[in-house]
């Protein structure tokens, strides 16, 4: 990074620490090396966190606001310099890694000048029965947000949590991946840099911690008052046991088996280019990225082959002219390989490319049919450029087996008519869905992000996603003495009757299912109410 850095502070460890390398997966070159923190330097930072919760979150809304404004804007001068290291770190080609850096800038804008909207006090309506109460909410800091951050967009993926943590009044510890440490720590000591050169801050909002996977599982039962984590389900499942010690919540995004769904009347052309990058760019390595297509039968063939006339044009590489890079983590490729030897077992073919299509570490893009759909490749994530194309009669077809996937992150339809795609989309039970075109809800800073069942839970970006970092605060002030007094032991009979009377009145006029209520038509106090068993005069 160009211009002054401030030095991190001095390590709190001893001469035998464990240490561990940064490596480009393109090219085997050991980038760096860094020192595994253990409990003793996870707990340093929380703790160091909680004096600097106090004094940020202390801030206006407006005081922060001005502070990740500067931040955001030397994220964009330096923008350069960083996709370079996202290039180096992940192998990922250096325009898709400035694309990654543009939108996590996009987010980081949204969230400071959003915050005080979405989290600052507000009335609301105290009700009839409290009218003599003024009443308010407002949402607060937890205090310290702990963020374990994923390898494959090792800028926007943890910025989701980062930046709207900060918005929301926290402080952040953060541990990113083992093979972008590089990136995270370029993160931290940008901030750090702004917050000292333009504002005199010294306070450590934001710290690094650095290691496997023991240091995020020091950091889940560190005490923090929440821990974001991206990753793997089976590793989300070992996070929220080491957080349940300390009762510590979770936001947790486990990665996804996304469907991608093809109408009779889609526009086939733009189906097909959806489908080709939502499934290969980044060498498929994306939680949202393209897995399965279902398309309807009149269709198949000719999406088929506008698919794989786009695929033949990819080649992974290391040069500027490849279209995605190699497999970021080595471990991924036995993945590809084995689920591509379950679908070939199971009757399936490559429609394009196959078993040698992997060369690692890079893997060349394939188009499976005729898998079944208890394949590994269809129930499993692969996070590889592999995806399978699955004709069916209908839509509502293709929605049912979108939907019975374990995974619910997103999901995208193409379809002409309006109402067709709406109503897939609702039907749908990924968090996230586009109409007629492909991931394109992440690039909305309004919408929050986020999936359910073996997808995790909770959500980032959005007013969700500010409100999912802090804590909501009701606040009633009595205004004047109430009509009714109920909260005393002075209460008497006839402030009973009175409040017995109001509820009447406002909620005891007769129900028939399918009819407006009756105007004076009520409830007799203490009276047993049954459908169907009225008296002539409806009471």
């Amino acid at each position: 990074m160009a211009g002054h850095v401030v030095p991190p502070a001095a390590p709190a460890w001893g001469a035998s620490r464990e240490t561990f390398e940064s490596v480009n997966p393109a090219t085997g070159e050991v980038l760096a090396t860094y020192g595994s923190d253990g409990q003793r330097e996870v707990a340093l930072a929380v703790r160091r966190a909680r004096d600097a919760a106090a004094w940020w979150g202390g801030l206006s809304f407006a005081q922060r606001r001005l502070r990740l404004l500067a931040w955001k804007s030397h994220l964009t001068r330096y923008l350069g310099p960083l996709a370079q290291l996202v290039h180096d770190e992940t192998g990922k080609p250096l325009d898709d890694a400035t694309l990654e850096i543009v939108n996590t800038i996009l987010h980081l804008d949204w969230a400071a000048k959003h915050a005080a909207r979405v989290l600052g006090p507000r009335r609301v309506p105290p009700g009839i029965a409290m009218l003599n109460q003024a009443a308010s909410v407002e949402y607060q800091p937890l205090g310290v947000v702990g963020v374990i951050g994923p390898w494959n967009y090792p800028v926007f993926t943890p910025m989701g949590s980062i930046g709207y943590a900060l918005a929301a009044g926290n402080a952040v510890v953060f541990k990113p991946s083992e093979l972008t440490t590089g990136t995270g720590e370029w993160l931290v000591r940008s901030l750090r840099e702004v917050l000292l050169e333009v504002f005199g801050d010294t306070e450590p909002v934001l710290q690094l911690v650095t290691g496997l996977g023991a240091t995020g599982a020091e950091l889940a039962r560190s005490g923090v008052s929440k821990l974001a984590f991206t990753g793997s389900a089976a590793t989300a499942r070992k996070v929220l046991a080491a957080a349940a010690e300390t009762l510590t919540p979770v936001l947790a995004e486990c990665g996804g088996k996304d469907a991608l769904l093809v109408a009779a009347d889609a526009d086939l052309d733009a189906a097909a280019d959806a489908a080709a990058w939502g499934a290969m760019s980044n060498a498929g390595q994306t939680c949202v990225g393209v897995e399965r297509v279902y398309v309807v039968d009149s269709v198949y063939h000719e999406f088929l082959s506008k698919l794989g006339q786009r695929v033949s044009q990819l080649r992974p590489g290391d040069d500027p002219a490849a279209a995605y890079g190699p497999m970021t983590l080595p471990g991924q490729v036995e993945v590809v390989e084995r689920h591509l030897t379950d679908a070939v077992a199971r009757g399936g073919r490559g429609s394009f490319g196959g078993l040698d299509s992997v060369r690692a570490p890079y893997v060349s893009p394939v188009v499976l049919v005729d898998v079944p759909e208890e394949s590994a490749a269809v129930r499993e994530e692969t996070f590889g450029p592999v995806v399978t194309v699955t004709p069916v009669p209908s839509l509502a077809d293709a929605v049912r087996l979108a939907n019975a996937s374990p995974y619910a992150l997103g999901s995208a339809v193409f379809t002409r008519r309006r109402k067709a795609g709406l109503g897939a989309a609702r039907a749908l039970r990924a968090g996230m869905t586009s109409v007629n075109s492909v991931i394109s809800f992440a690039a909305v800073p309004a919408l929050p992000f986020g999936g359910s069942g073996e997808s995790g839970f909770g959500r980032i970006h959005g007013a969700d996603g500010l409100r999912e970092f802090s804590r909501a605060k009701s606040i009633t002030r009595q205004r004047m003495r109430p009509l009714v007094r109920t909260t005393t032991f002075n209460r008497t009979p006839a402030d009973m009757d009175r409040i017995v009377k109001l509820v009447t009145v406002l909620h005891g006029r007769l129900y028939r299912p399918g009819n407006r209520y009756r105007a004076g038509k009520l409830f007799r106090p203490g009276k047993l109410f049954r459908p169907g068993k009225q008296g002539a005069d409806g009471r």
